[in-house]
């Protein structure tokens, strides 16, 4: 199973000033830009300063924003500068141009929105406080998947050390529940990549609105997630997958007006006051009985 991090990024972060080279943009009377978010990589968090001039986005070599797949349009997009703001148009692509996961042809965009050009995600900043909000931006992707809007792998290696300790130091219930999809992959096969991501997204939303506050839901990788219980112990944790599995399965997932049908299987496992016990380990306690639900025909929790 592919597994994902941020860690690194600070290093990786870059600047990429759009301008036309017959016309110089004027920054005094706007201040916005675009921030990559999705998919993570070498240009994960380059700022695109977006200024007077319109700027294309899209797979041909003219465009200012240029993006190497397939999944975007030749010329995609276009943020184009109004009297009022700006405002993304699509340019009749063939996956469309989505704000905040609505489909868009002309949309004013908003401090904050989320703009997705095929399978590539961009957050749209702007304001008096954009150098502040864009380095707030790029921490949250150190701690945030940029797809799913759910916690990723670093923040859950973290949070798992934290609480471990806990649940050592006072002899505490911690409970790890390892989730994966099943069959994936033919959902990429027969969806694509974007109807891949669409069920990640859905999935994320779903399992989400069954975690309290104090527990944690994250994107380990791929297609697979993890939610951490503290002060939960084995039966409550069953409950807690056994939902999971429900609110999956018991409503079937809409794309493109094309319903299918998503199972996952989950590996649950606890522990409680163990010393020594690392969150690698814990985790390889309940991936183990993860392959187990697997094998055993999917769509089940085994613990």
């Amino acid at each position: 199973m592919e597994s994902q991090s941020s860690s690194g990024i600070f290093d990786k972060v870059t600047e990429t000033w759009v301008t036309a080279p017959e016309r110089p943009v004027s920054l005094s009377s706007r201040n916005a830009c675009l921030i990559h978010i999705y998919p993570t990589g070498p240009t994960m968090g380059t700022r695109y300063t977006i200024g007077e001039v319109p700027i294309v986005i899209g797979r041909a070599s003219d465009c200012d924003i240029r993006i190497n797949d397939h999944s975007v349009s030749r010329r995609h997009a276009r943020i184009q500068p109004g009297a009022d703001g700006y405002y993304a148009v699509d340019l009749q692509s063939t996956n469309g141009t989505y704000i905040n996961d609505v489909p868009a042809s002309m949309y004013k965009l908003k401090d904050g929105d989320y703009l997705r050009v095929g399978n590539w995600i961009y957050r749209f900043l702007m304001g008096g406080n954009v150098e502040t909000e864009y380095h707030e931006e790029i921490y949250r992707l150190t701690i945030i998947d940029g797809l799913t809007e759910i916690h990723n792998k670093r923040y859950l290696m973290e949070f798992l050390d934290r609480e471990l300790a806990r649940s050592s130091r006072h002899n505490r219930p911690l409970s790890l529940i390892m989730i994966d999809i099943d069959r994936f992959k033919s959902i990429n096969d027969e969806f694509g990549h974007l109807g891949g991501d669409f069920t990640l997204r859905e999935l994320a939303i779903r399992m989400k609105g069954n975690i309290r506050k104090e527990e944690l839901l994250a994107r380990y990788g791929g297609e697979e997630f993890a939610v951490v219980l503290p002060e939960t112990t084995l039966d409550g944790t069953m409950m807690v997958a056994n939902r999971m599995l429900e609110v999956v399965n018991q409503t079937p997932f809409l794309f493109e007006e094309r319903s299918f049908q998503v199972t996952i299987s989950a590996g649950v496992v606890t522990t409680q006051g163990e010393a020594d016990i690392t969150p690698v380990e814990l985790i390889k306690r309940a991936d183990h009985k993860l392959y187990q639900a697997k094998n055993e025909g999917r769509n089940r929790v085994c613990n």
